[in-house]
């Protein structure tokens, strides 16, 4: 197998509600628009995050971000008016911090994350 792309989806209910909250998420507009029920954020190179109209699935998505700085991330997600949830520490030396999108996404910011513990 020769994967180019990863492409998480995340359902949700109300395609314009989401894009604007995903937009505050991610400090700026969707990169792409390929259908009136499909935005997409390009996160890393080959790394996509689609936000999808589907509202049967809506709400049960969960998205895991490692970040390098998870009290600036927090810090700057205030900024933009998302309230993230407190910071747990996990295990060796992981952070976490959850918030949910409008449908009840779970999105959770992770710090001190690394391929091998």
């Amino acid at each position: 197998m020769s994967i180019q792309h990863v492409l998480a989806v995340v359902p949700v209910s109300d395609i314009a509600v989401s894009q604007k909250w995903y937009a505050t998420l991610f400090g700026r507009p969707e990169d792409n628009h390929p259908m009136p029920s499909l935005v997409e954020w390009q996160v890393l190179s080959g790394a996509w995050v689609q936000v999808f109209n589907d509202e049967g699935r809506a709400g049960s998505g969960l998205l895991n971000f490692a970040v390098d700085d998870l009290d600036a991330e927090i810090a700057g997600l205030r900024r933009r008016g998302i309230e993230p949830g407190a910071v747990v520490e996990a295990n060796k030396g992981v952070r976490l911090s959850a918030l949910v999108d409008p449908d009840g996404n779970t999105v959770t910011l992770i710090g001190g994350f690394r391929v091998e513990y």
